[in-house]
């Protein structure tokens, strides 16, 4: 067959059991002989770094609850394979016919996914603007202010601090500060 036919689709699954759904689909795609025809099984996960009270917790989140990612060339024997896994409540689309996602959906899934080595993970901060915090360390360390600025992408934060005598704006990793309570 063709690889111009491969296309991703998007399974629903019951909560929870999108890891035992990717299971036992892989296994029956050995056991029945499909794999010229459905090819990649994945259940997107994201990696993200959570910041409260000055300590950094990293945490895999699925990106897409309920749901599975299944590479395949759709006709009626590769549906019938996923569509009758334990586990699987049916494909998204309408009715009995799967939309497969578009090139770019399937490039935004990979992205957020497959993380590069040097792209670090989204950072989740319990500070906000209006915030005070202390800086911990840098050259700035023990200097109190407010949050003016938040940029979880970077993980840095601007606040105000007074230096000199004059109000100044500094920018510091989440790891250097502290939430002022």
């Amino acid at each position: 067959m063709k690889d111009d036919k491969r296309r991703w689709y998007i399974v629903q699954t019951y909560s929870g059991y999108e890891n035992k759904v990717k299971a036992n689909l892989e296994q029956r795609i050995a056991t029945m002989g499909m794999e010229d025809r459905i090819f990649n099984v994945l259940v997107p996960v994201e990696e993200k770094v959570f910041v409260k009270e000055g300590r950094a917790k990293r945490v895999r989140r699925k990106v897409f609850p309920s749901y599975v990612l299944v590479e395949m060339i759709m006709d009626d024997q590769s549906w019938y394979v996923v569509r009758h896994t334990p586990g699987v409540t049916g494909f998204v689309g309408s009715g009995n016919h799967p939309i497969p996602l578009t090139d770019r959906e399937v490039a935004e899934v990979m992205g957020k996914i497959g993380l590069p080595a040097d792209r670090k993970p989204k950072v989740e901060l319990d500070i906000e603007v209006g915030d005070t915090v202390r800086v911990k360390s840098g050259p700035f360390e023990g200097c109190v202010g407010p949050v003016v600025e938040v940029d979880p992408d970077k993980g840095r934060v601007r606040f105000s601090v007074t230096v000199f005598g004059r109000e100044t704006v500094a920018e510091a990793g989440h790891e250097d500060l502290e939430k002022v309570l």
